[in-house]
């Protein structure tokens, strides 16, 4: 599919070296204009389902104009990655699910957002009338470009053009909700529904703030986005596996899931944040060994979600 331009594997396994390449690999990314925006990995053609995993913050890919113009270094801008996130869920392809993953690190540019979701503080010329300039993400310093890290480090050194921002936003934003819009379109055609999984990681800080704690977030737009019966069948099946789930507190679901989450037209959209306590320890920026485990897990789940019945949705 032409409209597919990200880097593509169709896995009848999903291997951990499809997830993540390996550091040489980053580097030359790094350092090529034409790197890809997305990866996608569909599954054997005989074993497709529904569903479509997809991973917009695990990026590891930090331009070098884009670090020549921040005040932090490498260490202090990647945390506000959805650390291996993409990692935690490589299995899906294996169980049928297709799965696209963002290349390009959150702090470029964020694909969660609307795209022209901009600062105007942050940009040295006069911003188009199109720009979403007065909304709660920007205010808080995370639009499309974000002006902050999540401990509120300040990222840039000086201002942006607006043409920076319409570059990265062709460069990467476009052409990922191209292809999953493709995904979810062509996934629908073949199955009758399409059920879109937006995974993410949360520090372990937001989950103390949710009452007595969480592991798990699931976001439906409180029901708007998609069908209790997805929602309920991860939230009973993660708390079999011994999880504390919330719902919608403290995230309900970001752009994705309320610009595709159509429950009335077969679409379901579901944003799911797990606590990166449960794999990452956020001070080193290291896994844990609580990864393989969540990771398992997950791997169930995906069973789970694979041998479903969704005639009824």
């Amino acid at each position: 599919m032409n409209r597919l331009t990200g880097r593509a594997v169709t896995a009848n396994t999903a291997r951990m070296d499809d997830a993540t390449p390996p550091p040489a690999a980053l580097a030359r990314a790094e350092l090529d204009d034409e790197a890809a925006p997305f990866r996608l990995v569909r599954p054997a053609a005989a074993r497709g389902t529904p569903v479509i995993c997809a991973s917009p913050h695990s990026g590891r890919i930090y331009p070098a104009a884009m670090m020549a113009a921040s005040l932090l270094d490498r260490r202090a801008i990647r945390r506000s990655e959805d650390a291996h996130v993409d990692e935690l869920i490589a299995a899906a392809p294996g169980f049928g699910h297709t799965l696209i993953a963002a290349q390009f690190a959150r702090a470029y540019l964020d694909v969660n957002r609307e795209p022209w979701e901009l600062d105007p503080a942050m940009f040295e010329d006069e911003l188009p009338a199109f720009a979403k300039a007065r909304t709660a993400r920007v205010a808080a310093g995370l639009g499309s470009i974000a002006r902050i890290v999540c401990e509120g480090q300040e990222i840039y050194a000086r201002k942006l053009t607006f043409a920076d921002a319409e570059a990265r936003v062709r460069r990467v934003h476009q052409p990922y909700h191209g292809a999953l819009a493709a995904l979810i379109a062509e996934t629908k055609a073949a199955h009758g529904v399409a059920i879109l999984i937006d995974w993410h990681s949360m520090p372990a800080a937001a989950c103390a703030r949710n009452g007595e704690g969480c592991d798990v977030v699931l976001g439906d737009r409180f029901g708007a986005a998609c069908s209790n019966t997805v929602t309920g069948l991860v939230e009973r099946e993660l708390v079999a596996m011994g999880y504390r789930v919330a719902r919608n507190t403290p995230y309900a679901g970001g752009f994705t899931t309320e610009h595709y989450g159509r429950p009335g037209r077969k679409i379901h959209a579901l944003q799911i944040e797990l606590s990166r306590a449960l794999y990452f320890d956020e001070a080193e920026l290291a896994l844990t060994p609580g990864f393989a485990r969540l990771q398992q897990d997950l791997g169930r789940l995906f069973a789970t979600l694979a041998n479903a019945d969704w005639s009824g949705l």
